[in-house]
């Protein structure tokens, strides 16, 4: 069993950089369990490698020890100085902000990005982009570069940042100011403020004669998003995609807030950062669109992602132009990697290709030793989770039929929790369980919560390959029993009914010994003689009760299947007719 911090409350003194076996022996857990956490964030590392002091906090929190910044210590800045690092100072200059931008279908978010590419007037070729690479880096006269992340959505920002890519600085919402804010807006607001990263809205088509952003500012605070103009902290600026006005008042915006955070970055470190997206390339074979977040990329770096590496051959920036570096915030397209990439892995320079084949290959041995998916807080665990100080919040996803349902479930769960632990519900909206839904609450470590709604089919694919928990409830008060119960460690498993066979009756038998006996035919699925029997009539329910005998002519048999005849006795229950339909199952529980 992996070692546990003795108190919840200790702390760890950790340095800017520190090698995966000096965050092990300070942590007290071995070097393996070390490298299999840092995997759960993206970060492939050997036991002799450094990382820096925000990666190691991660790991830290994550075992309930809190983090302290420290030094460095000699050995450690000369390995940083070794791996290419030199003498500089790891705060390094400040490097350009990465945007992206998120919110409803048709609000105007790729006209947008459209209008503002065009705009880039330093470029000196208005749409001038020949290759599209999943991200842009735009200058300005009088301004400095700003990168925008081109995705399809808070869909695909959610899922780099659930394989531990925050590749994001600045989140923008757009929103309709003739529309106003809808499903996807809320949902969008909902993922920026998980990844916890400064939000910027805007308010697009203000041309447009029913255009109203007072009415927009007004239903974002029903969001608990309050502008400057109200009071609050969110700037929201007005904005036409089509005529081009406000667009310079929202990059100056962006700058703003990118200024008050203070980005820097290192240039003259080997380079760190993530995949936004990659392909297989028919000619050219693994392409992948990086973003350097630190560091700088080279020519002929050696690089791991994920589980594949490879050597930079050649580098295109967004026009297809070659480069032979890439600095801080930059998107480039890499060509030289082994396999293709999975969007949202980071990526790393090493020394030389075979120190990156060995670390692709003792992180490929960690992966199977650790499994497929990392262990995740479910309603089940949670007690036992909270006694040992590993979470402090238990952070919920709630969908429901109706918008009553969902303020009423929401302002009853945040009620709950108590000193231990508090009940965070990140995202609340109307509509069945959505792989978005997943996917935010994988990046999040939630429990998905479903009140009279479905899950998607690939919403619960997602969930299962993902280890993401679902909890279906049809009774509010179930709902919010559950939820307590599991706080004070009082959770019973809950259990669905799984269909084997169906069965009809077309005849019936009398026998002295054993009472009426049912002939049926199996039109779906398996009988089996241990399930249980539901006697159902014009879709109403008679009788729940066991199988007390299952014949094929003369023979007890211990299943049936379909499109075969079958005897069958109930237990204390004779009351069946022609026309009736048995469906017997079982029990399954599936917490």
């Amino acid at each position: 069993m992996t070692a546990r911090p003795t108190s919840p409350a200790r702390t760890v003194a950790l340095p800017d950089a520190v090698t995966v076996k000096g965050l092990a022996e300070r942590l007290g857990i071995s070097p393996i369990e070390t490298i299999k956490r840092l995997m759960t964030h993206g970060v492939m590392a050997a036991m002799n490698d450094t990382i820096d002091y925000d990666t190691a906090a991660l790991v830290a929190a994550e075992l309930g020890v809190a983090p302290e910044r420290m030094g460095a210590p000699d050995a450690v800045a000369a390995a940083v100085r070794e791996s290419g690092g030199g003498d500089a100072d790891e705060a390094g200059v400040a490097r350009p902000p990465v945007v992206t931008i998120l919110g409803h279908v048709d609000h105007g978010k790729t006209s947008l990005l459209d209008a503002i590419r065009e705009t880039n007037v330093v470029a000196g070729e208005a749409g001038g982009i020949t290759q599209h690479i999943g991200a842009y880096q735009i200058e300005r006269e009088g301004g400095g570069p700003v990168t925008f992340i081109d995705t399809p959505g808070h869909a695909a920002f959610t899922a780099m940042r659930a394989r531990g890519a925050q590749v994001t600085d600045i989140a923008v919402v757009v929103v309709a100011a003739d529309d106003g804010v809808m499903p996807q807006t809320a949902e969008a607001i909902d993922h920026a403020r998980a990844a916890d990263v400064p939000m910027i809205v805007a308010i697009n088509k203000t041309d447009l004669p029913a255009a109203n952003p007072d009415r927009v500012k007004q239903q974002l605070t029903e969001h608990s998003v309050v502008v400057e103009e109200y009071g609050g902290e969110v700037l929201a600026v007005p904005v036409s995609a089509t005529t081009g006005a406000g667009l310079g008042d929202l990059v100056e915006a962006i700058d703003l807030v990118a200024e008050l955070q203070e980005l820097r970055a290192n240039p003259d470190r080997p380079a760190s950062g993530a995949v936004i997206e990659a392909e297989l390339d028919p000619r050219r074979g693994p392409l992948a669109t990086v973003l350097v977040r630190n560091g700088a990329l080279r020519l002929g770096d050696a690089l791991v992602t994920g589980l594949v590496s490879g050597k930079v051959k050649a580098m295109f920036d967004e026009r297809g132009a070659r480069l032979r570096e890439a600095g801080p915030s930059r998107p480039v397209r890499v060509m030289g990697l082994e396999d293709v990439p999975v969007a949202g892995d980071a990526i790393r320079v090493v020394e030389d290709e075979r120190t990156a084949r060995r670390l692709v290959e003792e992180a490929r041995r960690a992966a199977e030793g650790a499994g497929a998916s990392r262990g995740r807080v479910t309603l089940d665990t949670l007690f036992n989770e909270v006694s040992a100080g590993n979470v402090k919040e238990l952070v919920l996803i709630l969908k429901a039929d109706v918008r009553g349902s969902v303020e009423a479930v929401r302002g009853a769960l945040q009620g709950l929790g108590g000193e231990g632990v508090k009940v965070k519900v990140i995202h609340s909206a109307t509509g069945p369980v959505s792989e978005s839904d997943v996917m935010l609450a994988s990046a999040s470590g939630a429990i998905v919560l479903a009140f009279n709604v479905k899950t998607e089919p690939s919403a619960a694919r997602e969930a299962e390959a993902s280890g993401v928990e679902i909890r279906s409830y049809e009774v509010i008060y179930q709902l919010i029993e559950s939820v307590e119960q599991a706080l004070e460690g009082l959770y019973e498993p809950v259990y669905e009914r799984v269909v084997d066979g169906v069965a009809e009756v077309r005849q019936l038998f009398r026998s002295s010994r054993v009472g009426r006996i049912a002939g049926c035919y199996v039109t779906e699925g398996t009988l089996r003689r241990n399930s249980r029997i539901r006697v159902l009539r014009n879709g109403e329910e008679l009788a729940d009760v066991g199988c007390g005998g299952l014949r094929r002519f003369q023979d007890d048999v211990r299943e049936v299947q379909q499109g075969f005849e079958c005897g069958i006795v109930l237990d204390g229950f004779g009351g069946f007719a022609e026309g009736d339909l048995l469906e017997f199952y079982h029990q399954q529980r599936v917490n």
